[in-house]
């Protein structure tokens, strides 16, 4: 009769222990569904007005970071070859005083 009640227990161990992984498989796909944010992503592709303003949107901000990087890093560039001209390195120097001239012509 123990034997009986030990087999039950051990079939009882095992149930919980497989409940047990199935809570943590259910849990660790709720946080997934949560991090990709599954319910943010069924808004926007069940809406084509908040696709295409999303879009513009965010052309329009990648229109104007490009054009505020390309400006800042050609000032950088421009005051570099300034000071570089102005060390009278000699092939250098020429090189870029010959850039500036084709430059100026082209105005």
């Amino acid at each position: 009769m123990l034997g009986v009640f030990n087999k039950i227990r051990d079939n009882n161990k095992i149930k919980n222990k497989k409940i047990d992984m199935l809570n943590n498989s259910i849990n660790n796909l709720i946080e997934a569904f949560q991090k990709s944010n599954i319910e943010e992503w069924t808004y926007i592709f069940g809406s084509k007005k908040e696709i295409i303003k999303r879009n513009v949107i965010a052309g329009i901000f990648r229109g104007v970071g490009i054009g505020i990087g390309v400006t800042i890093i050609t000032a950088i560039l421009i005051i570099l070859l300034q000071r570089i001209v102005a060390l009278n390195i000699p092939i250098i120097g020429e090189y870029i005083a010959d850039i500036v001239e084709i430059v100026q012509r082209s105005r």
